[in-house]
């Protein structure tokens, strides 16, 4: 077994390496599948994790959720649940072994669909869990990720087939060891569901002024259990959440629109400059100014390389 396993890790890697000849992040033919490859270890990448599927060919990778420590690599699997701001970090490449993954993002629906059609039971709970988890990869799992893979190189079979396998793999998702943790996101009355809404209402929110006690009613929760469930799903507060949404936003602002931190400050929903530009060193070690042209030397290095 643990032969057959190598072997068809040694399989996406070299499909992944044949799609993403340079280092970067790709957005594949198939739907809401991204591949992955960096030959260096990395500096730590802010971003956004959507609800998805991480797996990983070759190389290792670390995830920090607020204070919390993800690590994994090819034997194992991450599951972000919900909107999670993150850090990742590739801890483990080279030039001649790259880092290579796969990310297959997912949805509610999705995971409502496989729930309905795989006739698989689940009770909606009132506890909640942590929305991100690492889970040891499975063969049965690896089969279904093998033949979505091998899809970028069939690329009319796409349309058809690409659906099934990726309902294959959420399938054997929520039969595994997190199973009933991920169906939580798709059961509506579950903590964790109304969870998600007050998660979804900060996104979509983000330059608002955070007002607890709508996100609590959103939630149908009391102010305190609203929080102490926020907590226990995303691993920090629900201002500390807005606030690493907001820095993440700014920060992509002033790198792709050339425009000055004040402005940015207050389009993201700071009322002080002042406490923006101390809150983004907080956060990215640098104050605004000197962050950006850092990381755009660093892109343009990249470029030319």
């Amino acid at each position: 077994m643990i032969r057959q396993i190598n072997n068809q890790q040694n399989e996406i890697a070299e499909v992944i390496e044949r799609h993403a000849v340079q280092d970067g992040v790709y957005e594949s033919a198939i739907p809401s599948l991204f591949i992955i490859r960096a030959s260096q270890v990395t500096q730590p990448v802010y971003r956004i994790y959507k609800p998805c599927f991480c797996f990983i060919a070759q190389g290792y990778k670390d995830i920090l959720l607020a204070q919390e420590r993800y690590e994994y690599g090819p034997a194992d699997y991450l599951i972000s649940s919900m909107n999670l701001p993150v850090i990742g970090h590739v801890i483990k490449a080279s030039p001649d072994e790259p880092y290579l993954s796969l990310k297959l993002e997912f949805t509610q629906n999705q995971i409502l669909e496989v729930l309905n059609e795989g006739n698989i039971q689940i009770v909606p709970q009132e506890s909640t869990k942590r929305a991100m988890f690492v889970g040891e990869i499975e063969l049965s799992m690896l089969d279904a990720i093998v033949r979505l893979a091998r899809l970028l190189d069939k690329p009319n079979d796409i349309p058809f087939l690409a659906p099934f396998y990726t309902k294959e793999i959420l399938y054997r998702l929520l039969q595994g060891q997190y199973g009933i943790t991920l169906a939580q996101i798709a059961m509506e009355g579950s903590s964790t569901y109304r969870i998600r809404e007050a998660i979804d209402q900060i996104i979509n929110n983000v330059d608002k002024p955070l007002r607890i006690d709508e996100l609590a009613e959103t939630a149908n929760m009391g102010t305190s259990t609203f929080h102490r469930h926020f907590k226990e799903v995303t691993a920090m507060s629900p201002l500390q959440f807005q606030k690493q949404l907001r820095l993440q936003e700014a920060r992509r602002l002033l790198m792709f629109e050339l425009t000055d931190a004040a402005d940015v400050a207050f389009r993201v929903g700071y009322e002080s400059a002042s406490q923006f530009s101390r809150e983004y060193s907080r956060m990215f070690g640098y104050p605004p100014r000197e962050d950006i042209k850092r990381l755009r030397e660093s892109y343009d290095q990249r470029v030319q390389s």
